[in-house]
């Protein structure tokens, strides 16, 4: 029998082409959402869920910036009381704006999430036969995490690296030193051929990055 291949749905918004995903393995199974953003993304979200009849086992938080966590509330909603799993350093950005950053765009939000699950560096998830590590990769934020699959070749670094750049350090709550010490310990570490899904822009991987982004050749 072969084996299922993972399937990635992507939902942006047009503002920030912020990458709200969308992981499972075949239709009326278990899946996780990602980073789910600004709208439409969490009813784009909450729509292919139910038309593909998908269990929702949690809500995974590369990080708590504001273009990131907007939708946590309308897809909960729409789907249930799905657990939240952000690194506790990034707890307070679920119910402050100054911390999640909403507060540079208008009035700022807060999220109803008052229960949220840590994701410990080190250890790891399982969704459907597959196992993902926990990887640190803050610096642009103060908890940042990549979900790594080994036997996938795949890592979803949110904002922490992109395709020929890095997260931001400007923030109040960013380090630009701690950010590339572990990108090249927890990402330049991995093969080559690793498929990194960032938090925007299109995929990339570990050997393309390494060969030609200026901030991992050059540091900031």
């Amino acid at each position: 029998m072969t084996e299922p291949t993972l399937q990635i749905q992507v939902a942006n918004d047009p503002t920030y082409m912020e990458n709200g995903l969308t992981l499972y393995f075949r239709e009326g199974g278990s899946c996780w959402i990602i980073d789910p953003g600004l709208p439409p993304q969490a009813g784009q979200i909450t729509e292919f869920v139910k038309q593909q009849s998908l269990t929702p086992e949690a809500i995974l938080l590369t990080h708590a910036h504001a273009d990131h966590i907007a939708g946590i509330d309308e897809v909960r909603e729409g789907l249930g009381a799905i657990p939240v799993y952000l690194a506790k350093e990034e707890w307070p950005a679920l119910s402050d704006a100054s911390h999640n950053l909403s507060d540079r765009m208008g009035p700022g939000f807060a999220t109803e999430v008052t229960d949220p699950r840590d994701l410990p560096h080190g250890e790891t998830l399982t969704l459907e036969e597959s196992t993902w590590e926990l990887r640190d990769t803050s610096g642009h934020s103060p908890g940042g995490r990549t979900f790594y699959c080994a036997d996938l070749g795949l890592a979803i670094v949110g904002d922490a690296i992109f395709a020929g750049s890095v997260g931001r350090v400007d923030f109040h709550h960013s380090n630009g030193e701690q950010l590339i010490r572990n990108l090249h310990e927890q990402i330049m570490t991995l093969p080559d051929d690793t498929r990194l899904l960032p938090g925007h822009g299109p995929e990339t991987t570990v050997g393309r990055e390494r060969a030609s982004n200026p901030y991992i050749l050059h540091g900031l």
